[in-house]
This record gives structure tokens, sequence and C-alpha cells, in this order.
């Protein structure tokens, strides 16, 4: 494994990250902030609880993952769609370096962004709502998966855009709205019949259901149907990262 070259690509990623910090981490958590006045306060006051968890504190997880999944696409699809459109990526791919060691220089930066983010998120919500998680340990695992599966699917993202409008097209018309009815600010308990039974189509629904359960100690399906579904998604992208190197798609074509 080539330590060195990782490092490289990783720390590359990370100081372009701090270079627009007000971007990268001021503007999500001022985002987060406005879903806590809008949701925890508006709606709040005239939602009391949802399973026993004041409101506030029951979208807590669902924020968090809105804004880890999201960022982990938007960091790791620009970090390599970036180097692909003013040609630098064909100097790394000349490297003595292989895929994997690519692979984990831009996602393991893309996630340790997005990571970031996240535990961020988590104190400022501290300040608006009271706070006990349940299962702490689970909480940081559900958090550090979600945040290297979706950077690996930022990262297909990235190879298959061809312009920035492609970039932006699958984060914004497909991931986003499946983040929204994914439970993030509700229980499908609340749902009618009908779009319970929908919801569980959902991929998304399944990780907030566990990132949830993490912190309350409840969730809207069992924890090993959420670690599944986690694990799987991550091995689909694995596999379609391995086979987009070794088919050259999209990078030597």
């Amino acid at each position: 494994m080539n330590w060195t070259a990782i490092w490289a690509i990783y720390t590359f990623e990370m100081a372009r990250f701090f270079r627009t910090i007000k971007q990268s981490l001021i503007s999500p958590v001022i985002s987060t902030s406005l879903y806590f006045v809008v949701f925890g306060a508006a709606i709040g006051s005239r939602i009391d609880k949802v399973e026993g968890v004041q409101y506030g504190a029951f979208i807590v997880p669902g924020l968090i993952m809105l804004a880890v999944m999201t960022q982990s696409i938007s960091n790791a699809s620009y970090g390599i769609y970036f180097p692909k459109f003013i040609g630098t990526i064909y100097e790394v791919l000349s490297a003595p370096i292989s895929f994997l060691e690519i692979v984990i220089g831009y996602v393991g930066a893309a996630a340790t962004k997005s990571l970031l983010i996240g535990i961020i998120i988590l104190i400022t919500s501290f300040f608006f709502v009271k706070i006990e998680i349940a299962h702490p340990f689970a909480m940081v695992a559900f958090l550090v998966l979600t945040c290297i599966s979706f950077a690996l699917l930022g990262f297909i993202i990235g190879i298959w855009a061809e312009n920035w409008e492609q970039l932006q097209l699958v984060p914004l018309l497909v991931i986003t709205p499946l983040i929204f009815l994914g439970g993030s600010f509700y229980s499908i308990s609340m749902l009618p019949s009908v779009w319970q039974i929908i919801s569980m189509f959902n991929p998304v629904f399944y990780l907030i259901s566990g990132f949830r359960w993490a912190f309350f100690g409840f969730a809207d399906v069992p924890i090993a149907i959420s670690l599944l579904a986690i694990g799987t998604f991550t091995l689909l992208c694995l596999a379609t990262v391995w086979w987009i190197f070794k088919s050259g798609w999209r990078i030597r074509q």
C-alpha cells in the first residue's frame, strides 16, 4: 500500500476544504440551524412529542443525516470531477498508485469532511435542544459508515458526470428528495398505511431509522435491517468503483 500517495491526495483535498471554509463548513451549519428554527420551533410548537421524544430533539438525527449525505456526495463528486475537468487526472492515473489507493485518498478526504460537518452539527444541536444519546458507539459507527458509503456514491457520480450540470443532477433530483421522504422530520408511523409501505422502498429511510435508534433507542425498522441496508449499499458502491477502474469507463475512454 502506497501510503505516501494516499496521504498526498488526502491532504490536498483537505487543504482545499479549509481554503473554502465558509462554503464548506459554515454554510451547512447555518442551513441546519435554520432547520432547527423553522422545524423545531414552528412545527415543534404544534407537535409536542414523537415516540415520547420532544420533536426538536427527534429531528436531530435526520438533520445530521441530511447534511452528511449531501456533503459526502458533493465533496467526493467535486473532488474527482475537477481533476477530470482540468486534465490532471491523467497524472494521477500514470503515477505508481493503484485504483484502491486513489479511492482511499479521495473518498477518505470526502468522508472526513462530511464527518466533521456532522459532528459540528451535532454539537450545534445541543444549543437548541436537550439530547441524550442512547448508543454513542453505534451512533459514531452509523455516522462513519454513512460518510464513507455516500462519499463512494459521490465519487461514482463525479466520474459519471460529463459537465457541471450533471454533477448536480443526481444529488438535487434523486438524493435530496429521498432524504426528505426518508423520515428525516417524521416517523413513518405518522403516515397513512399506503405511504408507510411506499417508504419501505426508500433506501435512505433505513439509514435514518438506524441512526435515530442510536440516539433514542427506538426505530421504525429493526436495527439489523438498517445495518444490512448500509452494508449492502457500501458493497455495491465498492463493486461499481472497482468496475469503473477495471474498464476505464469515463476515465480513460
